[in-house]
C-alpha cells in the first residue's frame, strides 16, 4: 500500500503537471454492488453525481492527509483519493481502445504492466488525462468539501500526521504511549494514532532506532522513544527524496517507479546480513496481526 512518501510524491506530481486545468470529462469502470448507497464513485449513482459536480471544475492544487490524496477544486470541493493496496494516478495522454483505457505514446506509461489497470480517467482541457491504475479495485474515491475536509467521514479519526511540522516528541511520546501494551509496530501503523505510516517505513524507522517491532511502547526508555522519532522523520522524508517505494505496484505520476527500494535496510530483507556497521546480525521476518515484521536479531532486541 502506497505509504505517506507515495502519497506526498503523488500530490507533488499532482501539482507540478495538473494544476490549473480544467476536467472536461470523466470515466469510470468501477461497479460494485457491495458499494450501492456508499458515498464512492463504486456506486454508480454516486458517481453519476460525482461527475456532475467535477466536470467544468479547474484543479487548484493538490494536499496530502495520511495516506490520502486530496485534489482540490475550484468549487470549493475536493476529489479524496485513497490509494488502498495497488492503486497510483498517472498523468498522459489516453486514448480509449475498445472498452479500456491506455496510454497513446510509448514509454512507462504504456509500457509498465502495472500502470495498465485504468478504471478513473479525468479528461483535462490540456488534452492530457489523469487516470488512476488500480489492479486490485481496492482504491476510493469520493467527493468532500474543501472547508473542514479533515473532519469528513474517511479523514475524522487520523491521528496527526507523521511529518506534521506541530508534531513535537512530547505529542508523539504521548500519542504511542496511550497505547501501552500494544507492539511498538503495530502502534506506528495505526492512522487513529499517528497517520502516513505502513508496513515498509515502519521496519525501516525501527531498524535505524534499534527497536524490536513486538517491544510494548511501556518498555522502550524515554530516550529510545526520541531516537524512534526522529528515525520517523528522517526516513519518511528520505522516502519522499527518493520518489517513494515500488517494491511493489507504486508508481509515480509520470508512470516510473520510485527508489527508495533500493535503499532498504530491513523490509524485505530477510537471511541478509544487517548492514548497521559493527552489527553482524541477521535480518528475519516474524508475523503481527496479518503483517511482516522485519528486523535485525542482533541490534533490535525484545526487551
Amino acid at each position: 500500500m502506497p505509504e505517506l512518501p507515495e502519497v506526498q510524491t503523488t500530490v507533488n506530481g499532482i501539482k507540478k503537471y495538473a494544476k490549473g486545468f480544467v476536467i472536461r470529462d470523466a470515466w469510470t469502470d468501477y461497479n460494485s454492488s457491495f458499494h450501492a448507497g456508499k458515498d464512492n464513485i463504486k456506486n454508480p449513482k454516486y458517481f453519476k453525481k460525482f461527475k456532475k459536480a467535477v466536470v467544468g471544475k479547474k484543479i487548484t492544487g493538490a494536499e496530502r492527509i495520511g495516506k490520502n490524496v486530496l485534489i482540490n477544486l475550484s468549487s470549493d470541493k475536493t476529489i479524496l483519493v485513497h490509494m488502498k493496496m495497488t492503486g497510483h494516478l498517472l498523468y498522459g495522454k489516453y486514448e480509449r481502445v475498445g472498452k479500456n483505457w491506455m496510454a497513446k505514446d510509448k514509454g512507462p506509461l504504456r509500457d509498465d504492466s502495472f500502470n495498465r489497470f485504468v478504471h478513473l480517467i479525468f479528461s483535462l482541457s490540456n488534452g492530457k488525462h489523469l487516470a488512476l491504475s488500480d489492479m486490485r479495485k481496492f482504491a476510493r474515491v469520493s467527493l468532500e468539501g474543501t472547508k473542514n475536509i479533515e473532519k469528513s467521514e474517511h479523514l475524522k479519526e487520523h491521528g496527526p500526521d507523521a511529518l506534521d511540522p506541530k508534531l513535537t516528541f512530547e505529542k508523539f511520546l504521548a500519542l504511542i504511549s496511550n497505547k501501552p501494551s500494544w507492539p511498538i509496530k503495530k502502534i506506528l501503523m495505526d492512522p487513529s494514532v499517528i497517520s502516513g505510516i505502513g508496513n515498509i517505513y515502519s521496519d525501516e524507522m525501527l531498524w535505524r532506532s534499534g527497536i524490536h517491532p513486538l517491544q510494548k511502547i511501556a518498555r522502550v526508555p524515554p530516550q529510545k522513544a526520541r531516537t524512534l522519532f526522529a528515525a520517523m522523520k528522517y526516513v519518511l522524508r528520505k522516502g519522499i527524496d527518493f520518489g517513494g517505494d515500488s517494491m511493489s505496484d507504486y508508481r509515480n505520476i509520470l508512470g516510473r517507479p520510485g527508489r527508495f527500494q533500493l535503499r532498504h535496510e530491513a523490509y524485505q530483507r530477510t537471511g541478509e546480513k544487517c548492514r548497521k556497521p559493527g552489527c553482524g546480525g541477521t535480518i528475519a521476518r516474524i508475523k503481527i496481526g496479518e503483517r511482516s515484521a522485519h528486523f535485525c536479531l542482533k541490534h533490535q532486541k525484545l526487551v
